[in-house]
């Protein structure tokens, strides 16, 4: 899995992750794992953009088993958060991650720019959650 490290809290301040590629995929010249800048805004400061690869994005449909769905359901009569869907849609957005961070990687990119989220319900037991962006090089200005 990757190691996200969020950089940025000051409004006006870029933010971004520096998401580090698993050991099996691209090193750096010092034969480190290459690390793979994602962010939400357009551009990433002190980097400027070489190429646009493309669309990048990954996909993941997760489902609860039945006695999650059971548990959640009688949380709901209590309101409140219900904590096994927020496991569950937490864990798919770092997969969705993943797997756009690995496209992003072999289509030749060191960075993605423009990422986003969506899901969606497939009937009613199962959600898709993608995360997207653009996969890009970037260099030191």
């Amino acid at each position: 899995m990757a190691t996200v490290q969020m950089r940025g809290s000051v409004p006006n301040e870029e933010i971004g992750m520096a998401v580090q590629a698993r050991s099996d995929q691209q090193q750096d010249v010092r034969g480190q794992p290459a690390t793979l800048m994602v962010v939400t805004t357009d551009t990433i400061m002190g980097q400027r953009i070489r190429e646009t690869k493309g669309e990048v994005f990954g996909l993941v449909v997760r489902s609860r088993g039945l006695g999650g769905n059971i548990m959640a359901g009688l949380r709901s009569l209590g309101g409140g958060e219900i904590f096994e869907y927020t496991e569950l849609l937490e864990d798919a957005r770092r997969h969705a991650i993943d797997r756009m961070i690995e496209n992003a990687t072999a289509m030749g990119a060191n960075a993605i720019v423009r990422m986003q989220f969506d899901s969606s319900e497939i009937g009613n037991t199962m959600t898709e959650i993608v995360a997207y962006g653009t996969a890009v090089v970037v260099e030191p200005e």
